[in-house]
This record gives C-alpha cells, sequence and structure tokens, in this order.
C-alpha cells in the first residue's frame, strides 16, 4: 500500500513539474509574441510597430561569448532579408547600460538594438539562456525559439527565417 501510494505522489509531482515547465515557456511556437516595447540606441523599440514583418527577436549580454559570433551572422542576416520585410531586435539584459554599449563598440550592430536592464521582457519570453532567439511571423505569432549560437546553428537558423520570409509572402 505504501508504495502504490508512494508511485502516486511521485506521477503527481511529474506531471506538477511538466505543467510547471509547459507553462514558463509562453512563447512555444504558435502563440503570440508577448509585446516588446523598449529603449533603444535611436528611440523606443515597438514590437507592435513591425506587425507584417518577420522579427527575430533575440536576447544577449555583454557577457555572453557565444553572443560575439552571433552578431556577425546578425548583420549578414539583416542586410539579406532586411529589404524584404525581416527585422532583427536584439534586446540587451545587462544591469549596466555602458556594458552592452562596450560589447557593441567591439561588436557593432546593423540591427536594431534594445535595452532591458530590469529583466521584464526575458522573463516575459521565457529566457533561460544566451543568446536565446524568438522568430517571429508576420502575423505576430512565433514561429521558432533557439537556445545558444554555435557556427553549426547557422544553417537552420537561416532556412527558419527563409520559410517564416516565405510565408509570410515577404
Amino acid at each position: 500500500m505504501h508504495r502504490t501510494i508512494k508511485l502516486l505522489l511521485c506521477s503527481l509531482m511529474s506531471a506538477l513539474c511538466v505543467g510547471v515547465t509547459l507553462s514558463a515557456y509562453a512563447v512555444d511556437p504558435g502563440s503570440p509574441a508577448p509585446q516588446i516595447r523598449l529603449p533603444g540606441r535611436a528611440g523606443d523599440v515597438d514590437l507592435a510597430a513591425l506587425k507584417g514583418r518577420v522579427v527575430f527577436v533575440d536576447f544577449w549580454a555583454s557577457w555572453c561569448v557565444p553572443c560575439r559570433h552571433s552578431f556577425p551572422w546578425m548583420n549578414e542576416m539583416q542586410a539579406k532579408y532586411g529589404p524584404r520585410g525581416f527585422q532583427i531586435v536584439a534586446v540587451n539584459v545587462d544591469a549596466n547600460r555602458p556594458d552592452a554599449d562596450a560589447f557593441l563598440a567591439k561588436v557593432p550592430a546593423q540591427f536594431t538594438i534594445a535595452f532591458d536592464s530590469q529583466g521584464a521582457t526575458p522573463r516575459a519570453y521565457g529566457v533561460k539562456g544566451m543568446p536565446t532567439s524568438v522568430l517571429i511571423g508576420a502575423d505576430g505569432r512565433v514561429v521558432y525559439r533557439h537556445v545558444g549560437f554555435r557556427d553549426d546553428d547557422r544553417p537552420g537558423l537561416e532556412a527558419a527565417i527563409a520559410a517564416a520570409m516565405a510565408k509570410a509572402g515577404l
């Protein structure tokens, strides 16, 4: 009898943990993307103003080594797909803006940069690691989500962008 109760309790706890884990990612593919309105380098960055475009939201920090490698790739993607309706919005999560500015001086960005020193936006997007990228379709729904960045990730990430662009007719 005790063994049966233990098994039931373990099963119940596992189910609860899975439920908590699944609900922590409110930005799974198909779900509406949480709104972003943050200060940027050239004024406010407002995700709602980009509706109708395919948007690649990238969460990054100055201390993130893979972020140093993702920025040149994102510059390439912005140059390649930007004229057709694609926009990268990179959200910095550093507590101190000078840390982000120092990073950007060394690793330039030719795409939109926003700053969230309070961390509200990465919480809304369920960010668990740096960098985390979320691809948003022209309809404002999440298409794809990716954590980390390695050179091997480039083809798959670009394929996701190209597919989202094609689906949107861009």
